[in-house]
């Protein structure tokens, strides 16, 4: 099964409760009117995209209605989808253009931080880069070992440490044998907590330190990892790490698992962060390189 085929399947919640509502309602439309655009604005809302997105889109598709003078139902679900793809904006590659580039990896416990890890070094892996990997989450005995357990079944290294070691120690160790081992790139698990944002703020700095001095004129993305299932909550850690870190780009995971797909959208309303990876599924190629284009159509085929 290619991608997007399990874009589709992995969005099928999604469509079936929200998007599937969205093309009814144009079908039982014969005329495009304010009716219809404020049942399409309440499906929207139901689907996560949240309410300020959801407002800017009915603006930009009744803007879109008057000036094309759009009175075809399958034109103006078709200016509804350009809208959306629009909106999310185009993709927007990682930053691997130094050798070793670096990927900081951030997000609380429990939103599949460490398989979006693996998932990323894998698919690293698969377009012939050398990955290493550092387990700078040192204050859960478990994430170590699960990086440990990943990395092995992805068949890169690991750079990690006893449990409680500083998060900067193992960096630069993870800093210095990335340059002995010719790594292309270097990603780096952090600490899973955001309940004291001074202490993530400080240990972040202290890791960029890190990494700007045994790397200096490196790359580098800072991933924040978001729970899709747990919708508008999402957005909100978002915004709490935004506080903290410079975040270069967002990885989605559980898609599969919730009918709020639609939480891209808010997600990019709210924050103007670009999603990079979405994850719709438990396999390690079951997270891609994000596509508006693809993740719009899914909802819609």
């Amino acid at each position: 099964m290619g991608f997007f085929d399990k874009l589709k399947s992995g969005l099928s919640k999604t469509k079936e409760s929200v998007f599937g509502q969205v093309n009814e309602l144009f079908k039982s439309f014969v005329k495009i009117d304010e009716d219809l655009l404020e049942e399409l604005e309440e499906l929207l809302i139901m689907a996560d995209v949240g309410v300020a997105s959801t407002q800017e889109i009915i603006a930009r598709l009744r803007d879109k209605i008057r000036d094309e003078r759009i009175s075809d139902s399958d034109e103006a679900r078709a200016a509804l989808r350009a809208i959306l793809e629009d909106m999310i904006g185009e993709y927007q590659p990682l930053d691997l253009s130094a050798k070793p580039s670096v990927i900081l990896v951030i997000g609380v416990n429990g939103v599949g931080k460490t398989t979006s890890i693996a998932k990323i070094a894998n698919n690293l892996k698969a377009d012939g880069k050398n990955v290493l990997l550092a387990a700078a989450d040192t204050f859960r005995a478990a994430a170590i070992d699960q990086l440990r357990i990943w990395a092995d079944r992805v068949g890169v290294d690991l750079i990690a440490h006893e449990e409680g070691s500083d998060p900067a120690a193992v960096v630069f160790d993870a800093a210095t044998a990335a340059k002995k081992r010719g790594a292309d790139v270097l990603i780096i698990d952090t600490a899973g907590r955001l309940h004291n944002k001074k202490n993530l703020m400080d240990e972040l700095a202290k890791i960029n330190r890190v990494v700007d001095r045994e790397l200096e004129g490196v790359s580098r993305e800072t991933l924040l990892v978001l729970d899709a299932t747990t919708g508008q909550n999402a957005v909100n850690q978002a915004k709490e790490f935004k506080n903290a870190a410079n975040i270069t780009g967002l990885v989605l995971t559980k898609l599969d698992g919730t009918a709020k797909g639609g939480i891209v959208f808010s997600i990019k309303k709210e924050l103007d962060i670009p999603v990079k990876f979405i994850g719709v599924g438990e396999k390690l190629d079951d997270m891609q390189s994000f596509s508006s284009k693809e993740f719009v159509e899914a909802l819609f085929e």
